[in-house]
């Protein structure tokens, strides 16, 4: 999926770096925010890094294939959690953000997940009606009546409005952004890359785990 900018982002997604050399480098309200109170990520037993995306953010796009091969290299016990925006209940980005659940519900990110920012950023077509995004998804292999099926489901409705409640309560104001275990938001401005946006959230994934093991010890 995006393979072309997976060649062009390489050198940048392996200047990620994680542990304790970054800690001085990294600091509260200059490369990142604390978010108070903390957002519920939905995953208690994992460090969540959370990205906050749009499909018809072209920014988002250039970030996918960055954020795939940080993903890829993620040690265990960090996961990440993809979460459309919603602004406003603008109709248009909760199309959007239903098309993701419906990726997610129907178990097809690979192929349709890459197919449906290809379509909005390569191919310019617009997607504003679920019509249009059931053409991607009969493109790529799923029945009709099973996106119909989907896409309709209470369950996605569910999902939309918790994805809204999440991005309002992160205060999240433009995409992508990074949210670290619902403790932390980062964005491009204060990074100043969105390579240096892993960077942060690598280093804080890393001292989220370690709180966790510290936890786990006193526990014992």
């Amino acid at each position: 999926m995006l393979g072309w900018l997976r060649i062009v982002m390489f050198a940048a997604v392996a200047a990620l770096s994680t542990g304790a050399a970054a800690q001085e480098q990294y600091q509260e309200g200059v490369h990142y925010d604390l978010i108070e109170p903390a957002i519920h990520t939905g995953i208690s037993d994992r460090v969540v890094v959370t990205e906050f995306f749009s499909y018809g953010c072209g920014h988002c796009y250039n970030f996918e294939p960055l954020l795939e091969s940080f993903e890829s290299r993620l040690p265990e016990g960090v996961v990440v959690q993809r979460t459309p925006v919603i602004w406003n209940n603008n109709p248009g980005l909760k199309l959007l953000a239903k098309t993701y659940y419906a990726v997610e519900v129907l178990d097809v990110f690979e192929p349709v997940h890459g197919a449906v920012f290809n379509t909005i950023h390569r191919q310019r077509k617009r997607l504003s009606s679920p019509e249009a995004v059931r053409a991607v998804f009969v493109e790529n292999g799923v029945d009709a009546k099973d996106f119909d099926r989907a896409f309709g489901s209470f369950g996605i409705d569910s999902m939309v409005r918790q994805a809204a409640a999440r991005t309002e309560g992160a205060r999240v104001q433009g995409t992508p952004s990074l949210m670290v275990n619902g403790k932390y938001r980062i964005d491009t401005r204060q990074a100043g890359s969105q390579a240096n946006m892993l960077k942060i959230a690598a280093f804080l994934a890393d001292k989220e785990l370690a709180r966790l093991e510290r936890a786990a010890n006193a526990a014992d």
